[in-house]
């Protein structure tokens, strides 16, 4: 076996995910994503368990890997107690930690999601907040969407009295020392190091691909690279 399988041998999620898959494909006839992506996890399955370095390599760079929804259909369904969701979670995290992950259009997108969820939960101890859901990024919200943003803290007050503010509410501001705890448990478990790799990365792409890129990690007009990560489609990942 080469070094991929090597690494992903020690990964908890390959273990408890690939037992003895004896490639009978129940798990790509009850996977979802199966049935509208270019997406097959029985080949995928196969594919590791040979331990070929080269077709774990095309895995690490390409873009099946980030069509699994992770909702787990294929755990009970297996007849040899395998998961290929764990099994692509594992690949999924060896991809990023080897920047192979900038290779594909999906795999970009993991900047995205580090920009958006991972960074609003930094900055505001909230997956989502609605002042930073751009209309121009969000143009499936609509043209309402712009007039909501514009007056977001009018509209939101009049579905919670607390809305920003330290009163009671799911919409309340976070204080600062609850973010500074976040943070804290960030930095301790590796997820800070894990951000700023995938920053890096990313910025190698983007001066690859001759693209602009902000260095704070913080959403601005002038990243083009960002841009091209949240919005490209080449309209080839589904079936």
């Amino acid at each position: 076996m080469g070094k991929y399988f090597d690494i992903l041998s020690k990964d908890v999620r390959f273990v408890e995910g690939m037992n003895a898959c004896m490639n009978c494909g129940m798990c790509t006839a009850v996977c979802p994503a199966a049935e509208f992506y270019n997406y097959d996890p029985r080949q995928i399955m196969d594919t590791v368990q040979n331990g070929s370095e080269q077709a774990i390599e095309r895995l690490l760079s390409g873009e099946q890997i980030w069509y699994c929804g992770e909702c787990m259909s294929c755990r009970p369904r297996c007849p040899r107690g395998n998961t290929p969701g764990y099994v692509i979670q594992a690949l999924r995290k060896l991809s990023q930690e080897t920047g192979l992950f900038v290779k594909s259009e999906k795999g970009r997108q993991q900047l995205a999601l580090k920009r958006t969820i991972g960074q609003n939960i930094l900055d505001l101890g909230y997956c989502i907040h609605p002042t930073r859901i751009m209309p121009e990024m969000h143009p499936e919200q609509g043209p309402v969407w712009e007039w909501v943003f514009d007056h977001v803290s009018d509209v939101f007050t009049r579905f919670d009295m607390g809305y920003d503010t330290d009163k009671a509410g799911a919409m309340r501001r976070v204080d600062d020392e609850s973010l500074d705890e976040i943070r804290r448990i960030f930095d301790q478990t590796g997820g800070t190091a894990f951000f700023d790799m995938i920053e890096e990365y990313s910025a190698k792409e983007a001066e690859r691909m001759g693209m602009s890129i902000t260095e704070d990690g913080r959403l601005k007009a002038s990243d083009r690279y960002f841009e091209e990560v949240y919005t490209a489609n080449n309209g080839e990942h589904t079936i």
